[in-house]
């Protein structure tokens, strides 16, 4: 089994930055292709971004195209989500997810493990 646990969530203004973490323990030789999505209060999960296990493809969702960059360190068992210029639609828990195949997917169904989530609340 895989355990994803997110970090770096918190308080910011209209307009600044945060920069999300995500560590895997366990099984870790398990882990593929890396992503993340975000869920606000009273709407469905969505996806963000996600990456490939080399690091080399990316995708990101519309809202968020130039704004976020996301990373990951296979040699630390991490992925990252560098956010920037956020607005208070960004707002919402972030979910650090990840699948067992190397091939990027965007959607929640492709992932097979789920961190917890790190709270996101931008102030206006």
């Amino acid at each position: 089994q895989v355990q994803l646990v997110e970090s770096g969530g918190g308080l910011v203004q209209a307009g600044g930055s945060l920069r999300l973490s995500c560590a895997a323990s366990g099984r870790t030789a398990s882990v593929g292709a890396m992503g993340w999505f975000r869920q606000a209060p009273g709407k469905e999960r969505e996806f963000v971004a996600a990456i490939s296990w080399s690091g080399g493809v990316t995708y990101y969702a519309d809202s968020v195209k130039g704004r976020f960059t996301i990373s990951r360190d296979n040699a630390k068992n991490a992925q990252y989500l560098q956010m920037n210029s956020l607005q208070p639609e960004d707002a919402a828990v972030y979910y650090c997810a990840a699948r067992r195949a190397i091939v990027v997917v965007t959607t929640i169904e492709g992932m097979d493990y789920w961190g917890k989530g790190t709270l996101v609340t931008v102030s206006s």
